[in-house]
């Protein structure tokens, strides 16, 4: 209950423990959100975060689950639904990539191909199923993470594009299925200062230059948009929002 005797309403994030993911689970924590997360293999950075979270005094719990299997999303769900009650909101933040030259076609292997998309898209597409119980009930929202790189052909590798694609078209198929009950929104960030993309070789200070706001992204700045689209866009469903600073105009 909050101060209003109000149950309070509880966010499912896929991948919340490090990056983005983390980041929009820590902006709906502030918000008064309850939260669940998931994680993989960063059980450390899992236990930190939920420390983080349960400083602004929200109830908070981490799962280990690989959304790549279906039987651990169900097994996810159903112990988040035990655990807290409900689900109004889900974010899936969760993804993975390998990088791999776009022109090296050989060295895009069939392995990396299909542990992208198992994980990119079946894991949002499971997900988002084995909560639409309890997104549809609660008249809840879907949040799905894609990248700019499903809008303008490029990031990591060609299946990473691909699948960041396959993601924005899911969402508008998603936010009919889901309507009137519930809304599905896609977000789509350009390059963010993470972990992840501070261990790379590119040039982030170019990218910079050529990105119209001057500067590349941060983890904060994608937590704004997704929360202003999850608590406060309630007549917005079935699109993708672009949040890059400009750079796809360039």
């Amino acid at each position: 209950m909050n101060s209003k005797g109000e149950t309070a309403r509880v966010a499912l994030v896929t991948g919340g423990a490090t990056g983005i993911g983390k980041a929009i689970a820590v902006k709906l924590a502030k918000a008064g959100i309850n939260i669940a997360f998931c994680f993989n293999s960063s059980y450390g950075d899992a236990q930190d975060t939920k420390k983080e979270l349960l400083g602004f005094g929200v109830k908070a719990k981490c799962y280990k689950c690989n959304v790549g299997v279906v039987a651990e999303i169900e097994e996810l769900v159903k112990n988040a639904v035990l655990d807290f009650g409900r689900i109004d909101f889900l974010v899936n933040a969760a993804g993975t990539t390998y990088h791999v030259k776009h022109a090296d076609l050989e060295g895009m292997k069939e392995e990396y191909f299909d542990d992208i998309f198992n994980i990119n898209v079946k894991g949002c597409f499971y997900v988002s199923r084995a909560v639409s119980e309890q997104i549809r009930k609660n008249n809840g929202v879907i949040l799905n993470i894609a990248s700019t790189s499903g809008v303008v052909p490029g990031g990591s590798c060609i299946a990473y594009a691909a699948s960041k694609a396959a993601i924005i078209n899911m969402t508008k198929a998603l936010s009919k299925v889901f309507a009137p009950s519930a809304r599905v929104v896609c977000l789509s960030p350009g390059l963010v200062e993470t972990r992840w993309v501070n261990n790379t070789t590119w040039n982030l200070e170019k990218i910079a230059a050529e990105t119209p706001l001057g500067r590349i992204g941060l983890p904060e700045d994608v937590a704004n948009a997704a929360a202003a689209i999850i608590l406060d866009m309630n007549f917005v469903t079935g699109i993708n929002v672009v949040v890059d600073g400009g750079r796809t105009l360039c």
